[in-house]
């Protein structure tokens, strides 16, 4: 399930600051970090992403 639209324009990446996107797929739901310099992908866990950078997944 997607996060609600609102929830999503107020979070913000916990090391950039730079706005998330939904990129949940059917086995991986994650948001990730729009700024291309970042781009780390945090993940969602029971519908509740846990922005924590430690737990984030770098960009491949």
């Amino acid at each position: 399930m997607p996060l609600e639209a609102g929830l999503l324009e107020i979070l913000a990446c916990p090391a950039c600051h730079a706005p998330l996107s939904d990129q949940t797929s059917a086995d991986t739901p994650e948001l990730v970090c729009t700024n291309e310099d970042c781009g780390l992908a945090y993940p969602v866990r029971d519908e509740i992403p846990v922005l924590l950078v430690d737990e984030a997944r770098r960009p491949a």
